[in-house]
């Protein structure tokens, strides 16, 4: 058997997604900013995905940018803002255990003369809004808050921090990487004070290499890419119009059995933690206290440490069974250095080499936990009697 639990790294794109862009690819392969016939039904594509996009968050149409991915969403989003911004202010404010899309960018900024406030977590994984609010000044141009954390599945009090923003300062700008939790939640940036959002696409069964930015309309930013102009002189380059299409329908669909994916998913994550809780010397990361069920968290992530077995070991004797997990966020999973997630929230240090991801999607099934559950049960014992030997 075959079990992919790694789709918080990227998932398995939707049959539906994948045959429009064969379509585009091979019969409607015009270039959008083309006057002919062909241009015009590649455009007729970008219109539906602004449509359905527009139609999800609750947005207008002009308020939404198509990018590469989410790294280049968060990159628009921090640069384009702190720059456009800068005679407003030079302080930033983030949390510590952000994607390092947005992490990595910051530095950047520190460099550029940027004062940045990196806010702590509890050890759920969660801010505190009095932090925030301790945080803020009126030099504040710009504070960026992850959606859905994606190595332990905790969620942020988006739409409490966004109304504490605009309260304490009107003209800070408030962005939400949403790559992992759009799809997973009901995401209305106007309703929750949020002036740039970022989507990425692989998240959402859809393509890679293709993401969205929400920018209000009364957000100044500037572009981070030059050339001929596109997407209202915002992001030039020319349109990924298969990419485009194939996540607008991915989304479109997804949103479609909205609550039916989400009980699924609810459900398969509490039955894996059922059948993990009973391995002795196992600890699940980031649920809430009052919350053992993993109400409050993603629907999608459990983040699962096994005393005595490095993350890696466990990762491939589950592969040698057909398993596919993760050690961590896939972004800098090949980097030797402990997760600074899991520092945040101040675990012990075995954990931090002793963490792995399991992360569901809507092809996930009760019969491909029970199968993941008893090979760690047959896997685990055997594994530390080897480290205890070594």
């Amino acid at each position: 058997m075959e079990v992919y639990l790694d789709n918080s790294a990227t998932t398995r794109v939707l049959p539906e997604a994948a045959e429009l862009m064969t379509k585009i690819m091979c019969e409607d392969y015009g270039n959008p900013s083309s006057l002919h016939m062909k241009g015009v039904a590649a455009e007729q594509y970008l219109r539906y995905a602004h449509e359905t996009f527009a139609r999800l968050l609750k947005v207008n149409e002009k308020e939404l940018v198509f990018t590469s991915g989410g790294t280049e969403s968060d990159n628009m989003a921090l640069i384009g803002c702190a720059f456009a911004n800068r005679r407003k202010g030079s302080h930033l404010i983030t949390t510590q255990i952000e994607h390092p899309a947005i992490l990595q960018t910051m530095h950047y900024l520190e460099g550029e003369n940027f004062r940045v406030t990196y806010l702590p977590v509890d050890q759920s994984g969660r801010i505190s809004l009095k932090d925030l609010q301790n945080a803020m000044t009126q030099d504040t141009i710009l504070v960026s808050v992850m959606h859905t954390n994606n190595e332990i599945g905790s969620l942020q009090p988006v739409a409490e921090a966004g109304d504490l923003i605009k309260r304490i300062n009107p003209n800070t700008l408030f962005h939400v990487d949403a790559v992992q939790g759009f799809g997973k939640a009901k995401i209305y940036p106007k309703k929750m004070g949020i002036d740039l959002l970022s989507v990425s696409g692989h998240k959402i069964h859809g393509p890679k290499g293709v993401g969205l930015l929400y920018i209000g309309d009364k957000v100044k930013i500037q572009p981070i890419l030059h050339g001929g102009g596109q997407q209202m002189n915002l992001r030039s380059g020319t349109d990924n119009v298969p990419g485009v299409a194939g996540m607008a329908k991915a989304a479109e669909l997804l949103y479609a059995h909205y609550d039916e994916d989400m009980e699924r998913l609810y459900r398969c994550k509490r039955h894996f933690m059922d059948g993990v809780r009973r391995i002795d010397g196992v600890r699940i990361n980031g649920l809430l206290p009052d919350s053992p069920d993993g109400e409050g968290t993603a629907p999608h992530i459990v983040s699962v440490s096994v005393s005595g077995v490095r993350s890696e070991v466990l990762l491939h004797a589950l592969e040698e069974k057909g398993i596919y997990v993760s050690a961590g966020s896939a972004c800098a999973a090949r980097k030797p250095q402990p997760s600074a997630t899991l520092r945040a929230l101040g675990v012990e240090p075995w954990m931090l080499e002793s963490t792995v991801r399991f992360s569901f999607s809507v092809y996930t099934t009760i019969e491909e936990i029970d199968y993941t559950l008893q090979t760690m049960y047959d896997k685990i014992p055997m594994l530390r009697k080897y480290t205890r030997r070594k």
